[in-house]
């Protein structure tokens, strides 16, 4: 890991985040860029990277996202008995320059992290049979990338209905990025 630079976020503001985001592509744009996000596409990116755009803000469901990011990581550590820690950093590694990860945990004891994510029970269809949605797996493969992880696991809590978690590295039956 000694090609990977650490940018300390816990007292950065809101403004140097975004500024230090918009240098580099994140785990969020990996699906955009791919043109498998429903939400935004590779030129949105590119004009939000660019500053073409102005900074959008933050939707309910961002918001609880974050919010609810501790209760996922705990509940991840009940069901898997894996302890996670929390990565207060921007992770940049110089042999993909174009590339950054702000990574949810990391897993102690292993090369690996965790992306905590919410969704709506709107999207329980999104999981039937175990699967989960692409957007999900390009971050976290983006994320590996980034780190050197030699995995990566994903935790979902579907609010009101159920908790994914990866354990066995299929990608049916739980949720798990090797």
């Amino acid at each position: 890991m000694s090609n990977i630079a650490r940018i300390p976020t816990k007292n950065m503001s809101r403004e140097e985040w975004l500024w230090h985001r918009r240098g580099s592509l994140g785990g969020s744009d990996a699906a955009a860029i791919l043109g498998l996000s429903q939400w935004i596409t590779p030129y949105t990116v590119w004009a939000d990277k660019t500053g073409r755009l102005p900074e959008q803000p933050d939707n309910e469901a961002m918001r609880q996202g974050r919010d609810f990011e501790d209760y996922v990581a705990q509940r991840f550590t009940e069901v898997t008995g894996k302890k996670v820690r929390r990565n207060n950093a921007i992770l940049k590694n110089t042999d993909y320059p174009f590339a950054h990860a702000n990574i949810d945990r990391s897993i102690v004891g292993e090369n690996a992290g965790l992306e905590c994510k919410t969704t709506s029970v709107m999207n329980l269809r999104k999981f039937k049979n175990g699967e989960y949605p692409d957007t999900y797996y390009c971050q976290c493969v983006h994320y590996m990338a980034v780190t050197g992880a030699d995995r990566w696991y994903l935790a979902v809590l579907v609010f009101g209905q159920d908790f994914y978690r990866s354990l066995d590295g299929s990608r049916k039956g739980v949720l798990a990025v090797y």
